[in-house]
């Protein structure tokens, strides 16, 4: 089967032009390396880019990538008409079975469903609940992203949701649907584990970028809490901070002021992988309190080196947890609940060091790239089944290279 994927390339959203490896989400990198540990597959990962960058022409032996130049023009402004233009030219050159955007935040999704090929859609973040969460204006970014997000659901053949939580929120197109989670990369199940030496101060994290939704500011308070209490703790928050908005801003103001008082409180920006497997196996607990949440990938990952955590009722974070020792959950704003359960593991330790040294076989299962892969791939059969018959091609074989758009 030949696959093209969509997906955008992180170096261009970070202006990382000089980074000679495209970097892609996190969920996006695991379904590739999965599809990579299926030689039987073809793929070509396309990413419109608006600055001209050296990229390799394979990810992997089977993995072809594709990096578009597409001028500013051609993007938002003009409903992406640049990349879907590009992407249409290059998919004429490659000729794929079916065409799979991996989502709807900016051009991945409509240059999927007007390709012109049989095509489905994942949906990471629904950008019609982000816009309505942000109250976005008419006319801002998310406001349009959500028009665009209306347009292409309606119109793929076919909707990949992450979990129960977004398959709800898409019922309305009445296109097919179907769960499967994001994949976890390979190395966060594979990794050697830490040794643990049993000394030094308990370790709480969050990672995410700090936003809003993300509610950094609101675990720091409670953590200051807990300090101020006479607990003793280090904390690490990990993930992007744009300090052109006010509630980074405020983030970073109060993270500062909780350094200079209690020490112990760190910021980091990103990391890389085998770094987040270190801070994964060195940490206590994960505190993970978002108001709202469909990714939950940072989850599944902490979850595969057996992590313990401390988690809000939002998005897919029960389908994640199904049958994980070592999870506690807590209604959206159970501040005191939260506050208390923390408190117990750091009095006791008992949480922390209960956890499983493995997580479970269903879990891995679920989450490993290569069962995604060959979930995904079963998922494009059908569309292509489907394509078929409507084709009139009562053949159990062979392309068929009509799609809507």
């Amino acid at each position: 089967m030949r696959i093209a994927l969509l997906s955008g390339d992180s170096r261009g959203f970070f202006k990382d032009y000089r980074n000679a490896v495209p970097e892609f989400g996190t969920a996006p990198a695991a379904l590739i390396q999965g599809f990579a540990l299926s030689p039987e597959l073809e793929v070509h990962v396309i990413s419109c880019a608006q600055a001209s960058m050296h990229s390799p022409a394979k990810l992997a032996p089977n993995v072809f990538f594709h990096s578009l130049l597409v001028p500013k023009i051609g993007w938002m402004r003009t409903g992406y008409q640049g990349c879907i233009r590009g992407v249409r030219k290059r998919l004429k050159v490659i000729q794929p079975d079916i065409v799979h955007g991996q989502g709807t935040e900016r051009d991945c999704a409509i240059s999927a469903v007007l390709s012109g090929f049989p095509n489905v859609v994942t949906i990471h973040g629904n950008m019609n609940a982000i816009a309505a969460l942000h109250r976005s204006p008419v006319g801002s970014f998310h406001w349009l992203a959500a028009r665009l997000e209306d347009f292409a659901l309606r119109r793929t053949h076919g909707i990949i949701c992450i979990s129960e939580y977004v398959k709800n929120l898409v019922e309305r197109y009445h296109v097919p649907t179907w769960i499967v989670p994001n994949a976890v990369q390979k190395m966060f199940f594979d990794f050697p584990k830490a040794k643990s030496t049993g000394t030094g101060r308990p370790l709480l994290i969050n990672v995410g970028v700090i936003s809003e939704r993300k509610r950094q500011q609101e675990v720091l308070g409670l953590l200051e809490s807990l300090r101020a209490e006479g607990l003793t703790f280090d904390t690490v928050f990990v993930g992007r901070c744009d300090m052109r908005g006010a509630y980074c801003q405020g983030f970073k103001a109060r993270l500062e002021k909780a350094k200079g008082q209690y020490g112990g409180f760190e910021h980091i920006e990103s990391l890389d992988d085998a770094s987040f497997c270190e801070l994964f196996d060195r940490a206590s607990a994960m505190v993970h309190f978002s108001k709202e949440e469909s990714f939950g990938l940072t989850f599944a990952e902490a979850i595969a080196r057996s992590l313990y955590l401390f988690a809000s009722d939002v998005g897919a974070v029960r389908d994640i947890a199904q049958g994980v020792t070592g999870v506690e959950i807590f209604d959206l704003n159970a501040w005191e609940e939260l506050k208390s359960s923390i408190r117990h593991l750091l009095v006791s330790g008992e949480k922390g060091q209960g956890c499983p040294h493995t997580p479970p076989a269903e879990f891995i299962g679920r989450y490993h790239p290569v069962a995604i892969a060959r979930r995904h791939v079963e998922i494009y059969e059908e569309v292509l089944g489907r394509a078929r018959l409507a084709s009139g091609d009562r053949r159990p074989t062979g392309r068929v290279r009509q799609g809507r758009g």
